[in-house]
């Protein structure tokens, strides 16, 4: 329909609300499809920093594109941006789709993808919904700039801040736990489309308008009729019955049954298998035979699979499983009634970690049950700090098991410096450490004594395991597979501690050698992604740039830092990072009033990459200094408060100097919104890609951070001589 020649009226309290909107889809979506794909890309850090980073770079890219949409409030940029908010409102539900079923027709069913195909798959599912919301930001941007408002960038950045924060907290404390992703992704899904409504009947375009309604009633109509979630579940998983599909906040959960054997895969990445008795019964008895006369054991995961029933079977008086997610203990009692039905089976649900820091319960064996060290968060269970705190809890004599790897009757150059890792960890906190090469590497630690001869144990207490029985402990235990691991421990090896994750590298090397792109080539990659931006960018989008470096890396180390001190506590990470977008919010908005300051404002913006490269400098400093202090008031709210300010500094840091580039970096406002978004997100996505995949286990945290440090000094000292005051 045409438009009449008078100008589209679309207000400015419109676009700002539809900014932030975008703002909260984009957070929404972001969360939703990064669980999807680790389930679909198996879920370690490189992963995990793959998806991130493709989705800054595209939606950098999708904001370099909006400056061509935002030219001219014409007929058709009138239409552009309801259609927008209408693509916006869909595409994030048709990509789970696509990740659900897809996967299996891409790459070969059961496989691993590898960090190139995971990459060029990841770039193909994100592409649409980050071009678009890109775009979309940018054309706001340009839109509100011809509303007669100066700092329209600078406020479409604190309104997408906003949205972003709004989005984070409703996504992790209100939707995760009730509501399938289908479900979940249907609330932005109708806030967009009523904005796409508002804008259509702004600029009188009345079929837009139309298709905008019949959309929502479509989406109304497959929230009633259809169960998409349960249909594409089916799909993802095909060849086995579906028993049970849900969220809980810590990640999607999948009961599956072959052949009446259940599987509980979380995030697709199967967590264990009820019945799998070789795996149950290594668990339990290398550790359980060291010590026939233990009463007290602490299990960190696996209990529901019948890990915790098999420990019973040592006659212990008690019976500690912790677990994290309550929703895997709810489902492990329906689906498996007799795992935890023995009163002497205490669960509790908390973090492992979190757990053994607080408990003033002494235990005799504490066995950890969880994955390998693929992520900082699981890699918290490996480090010298933790074996630390189970040596603390641990009565004279007890004994600490935990497996690592996979043992083929061959210990490859990757895997011998994972175990040396690991071996060299727990020695520098026990006395002992012994090695069993099982189906895994299993470790044994205690400060006192430790015995191989695990079947003449079993047999002295009348145990007779099904499968790990003499015969089978005579084949592990030969002299031969044991030289094997002596030398593999014997390869020199860094220590794994919190803030120095080198089981981290290990295991991603580990991973990377089954594929043939090495992670050499794949770091010399990452790195010339962060050169070339710091080489051809302006001073102005440079600084951006190194701030949005900064935001990720610096998070990352918070996050880091937080979890070590108080545990993997889902709701007070969240608010780690609702913290931090407040924060960017709170600098913006100062930015903005700063900005109408010509000269001040102009001194400014260096002067923020300053303060940015001194308290990057400086933040390993203040986690150890709120550790100590923590330790000495024992009571975490202190600690936590300060984790909490401090991150609420940086952010104001790193959110203030958006607004003041906008308002002196010189060009048209569409243009410097595409370029100043394209230069933040770009420096993002590098962050994301690099700090928590590769720099931090490479390097540590102090290096780490030393670098931004070093980044954002070199961009700040270049833009004070370029920008000089008014």
């Amino acid at each position: 329909m045409k438009l009449p020649s008078a100008r589209p009226a679309i207000s400015r309290r419109l676009l700002f609300t539809a900014v932030g909107v975008l703002g909260a889809t984009s957070v929404m979506t972001q969360l939703a499809l990064m669980r999807e794909l680790l389930g679909a890309f198996s879920g370690n850090e490189l992963v995990l920093g793959i998806s991130l980073g493709s989705w800054l770079l595209l939606t950098a890219a999708g904001a370099w594109v909006g400056k061509l949409v935002s030219r001219g409030e014409t007929e058709s940029g009138a239409r552009l941006l309801p259609v927008g908010f209408i693509g916006i409102a869909i595409v994030p539900l048709a990509q789970v789709v696509a990740v659900r079923v897809l996967r299996d027709f891409v790459f070969t069913r059961g496989a691993a993808a590898g960090p190139v195909g995971t990459l060029l798959a990841t770039f193909a599912l994100l592409l649409p919904f980050c071009l678009l919301s890109g775009s979309l930001l940018t054309a706001a941007s340009g839109w509100l700039s011809r509303r007669g408002m100066p700092s329209a960038v600078a406020g479409a950045y604190v309104a997408d801040c906003a949205g972003s924060i709004a989005g984070g907290l409703c996504f992790t404390f209100v939707l995760a736990s009730r509501f399938d992703h289908f479900a979940l992704l249907c609330f932005p899904a109708a806030l967009n489309l009523i904005v796409a409504g508002c804008l259509a009947w702004s600029g009188r375009c009345w079929l837009i308008l139309a298709s905008d309604i019949l959309i929502a009633g479509g989406l109304a109509l497959h929230l009633a009729l259809i169960d998409a979630d349960a249909i594409t579940t089916a799909v993802q998983f095909w060849g086995r019955s579906i028993a049970f599909h849900g969220n809980s906040p810590y990640g999607r959960l999948v009961v599956a049954a072959d052949s009446g054997q259940l599987t509980f895969f979380e995030n697709g990445q199967p967590l264990f298998t009820a019945g799998d008795a070789c795996r149950i019964e290594e668990t339990v008895h290398y550790a359980m035979s060291q010590r026939p006369d233990a009463h007290r054991v602490l299990l960190i995961g696996s209990g529901v699979s019948g890990t915790a029933l098999e420990i019973l079977r040592h006659n212990p008086g008690r019976v500690v499983y912790v677990e994290i997610d309550p929703l895997v203990v709810e489902q492990g009692r329906r689906f498996l009634p007799g795992s935890l039905a023995d009163p002497r089976i205490a669960t509790a649900a908390d973090d492992g970690r979190r757990f053994v820091q607080r408990t003033q319960e002494r235990f005799d064996i504490v066995i950890v049950a969880v994955a390998d060290p693929s992520t900082i968060q699981l890699n918290r269970f490996y480090t010298s700090g933790f074996f630390a705190e189970v040596r603390r809890i641990l009565n004279p004599r007890g004994v600490l098991s935990f497996a690592l790897g996979r043992y083929e009757n061959y210990v490859s150059p990757e895997l011998a410096q994972l175990l040396s890792s690991a071996h060299r960890t727990a020695r520098s906190v026990f006395a002992h450490v012994r090695m069993i090469p099982g189906g895994q590497v299993y470790f044994l630690a205690s400060d006192g004594p430790l015995s191989l001869d695990i079947a003449a144990r079993l047999g002295r207490r009348g145990l007779s395991p099904r499968l790990v029985n003499r015969h089978y402990l005579d084949a592990m235990l030969a002299p031969d597979r044991l030289a094997d691991l002596d030398r593999a421990v014997a390869r020199p090896a860094r220590l794994n501690t919190d803030l120095s994750p080198a089981l981290l590298l290990y295991h991603l090397r580990h991973w990377l050698s089954q594929f043939p792109s090495p992670l050499g080539l794949l770091g010399a990659g990452l790195l010339a992604l962060l050169v070339v931006p710091l080489v051809r960018l302006r001073a102005v989008p440079r600084l951006i740039f190194t701030a949005g470096f900064a935001a990720s890396t610096l998070e990352v180390v918070l996050l880091l830092g937080f979890q070590t001190l108080y545990g993997s506590v889902y709701r007070q990470v969240g608010l780690v990072v609702a913290v931090f977008m407040a924060g960017l919010a709170a600098g913006a908005a100062w930015g903005i009033r700063k900005s109408a300051e010509a000269a001040g404002g102009r001194r400014a913006l260096p002067v923020l990459g300053f303060a940015i490269a001194t308290l990057a400098a400086l933040l390993p400093v203040f986690l150890t200094a709120v550790g100590i202090l923590d330790a000495a008031s024992r009571s975490s709210i202190l600690g936590q408060g300060l984790i909490l300010g401090l991150t609420f500094v940086l952010a104001i840091l790193i959110g203030a100097p958006f607004p003041l580039a906008a308002a002196f970096d010189p060009g048209e406002p569409q243009a410097v919104a595409s370029r100043l978004y394209a230069a933040d997100l770009a420096g993002a996505a590098c962050g994301a890609l690099l700090a928590s995949a590769i720099l931090i286990p490479l390097l540590g945290v102090v290096a780490v951070c030393l670098i931004t440090a070093g980044l954002n000094l070199a961009a700040a000292a270049v833009a004070s001589k370029t920008i000089s005051p008014a």
